[in-house]
């Protein structure tokens, strides 16, 4: 019996765990190689986006680009992922992904190193992203390029956008500027 019931008291603190975990636990590789700690956005807004840039939906870097530009001063981030998940419309290496952001869009705000966002090679942070039992929250799936995950100051999951949803969209500033 004590057996069992340490086994049931491992399993539950396990999942307590899992569903404490934030943004906040997380670490990732920028797009330049360099570490990330997304504990340094304690107390933003983030916005996490998955990103490519051969995608009919690559023009909307155009509309994160001025999100971030308005609000960044807000406490409000945006962190994209490239990712190459969905028809192969992200195939550059990290660094000609920044030149193109760079020269195309202007793009300033964080972006990391290329990662998976679906399947079995998923980003940790993805499968916290688009899983429940993780994030405590809802389960997601990443449709498309340019979905957007919406997390709360305290690094908890808020909200989750289509790929289509402009970047901005009323929700989407209606839920920046709410104090």
């Amino acid at each position: 019996m004590r057996i069992f019931s340490f086994i049931v008291l491992m399993a539950l603190a396990t999942l307590g765990t899992a569903q404490n975990k934030t943004l906040h636990d997380f670490t990732v590789t920028d797009i330049s190689g360099d570490e990330f700690n997304l504990a340094n956005l304690k107390g933003k807004k983030v916005m996490v986006v998955n990103t490519a840039s051969e995608c009919g939906l690559t023009p909307q870097y155009e509309g994160l680009e001025a999100l971030y530009e308005k609000y960044k001063d807000d406490n409000f981030v945006i962190v994209g992922f490239p990712a190459n998940n969905f028809m192969n419309q992200e195939p550059g290496t990290d660094k000609e992904i920044a030149a193109f952001c760079k020269k195309n869009y202007g793009v300033t705000f964080p972006m990391m190193s290329k990662i998976s966002v679906k399947g079995d090679d998923q980003h940790e942070l993805y499968a916290w992203l688009t899983q429940e039992e993780l994030n405590g929250i809802k389960d997601s799936e990443v449709k498309w390029n340019f979905q957007k995950y919406l997390i709360n100051p305290d690094g908890t999951l808020a909200k989750v956008f289509s790929p289509r949803t402009k970047p901005q969209s009323e929700e989407i500033i209606a839920w920046i500027e709410q104090k």
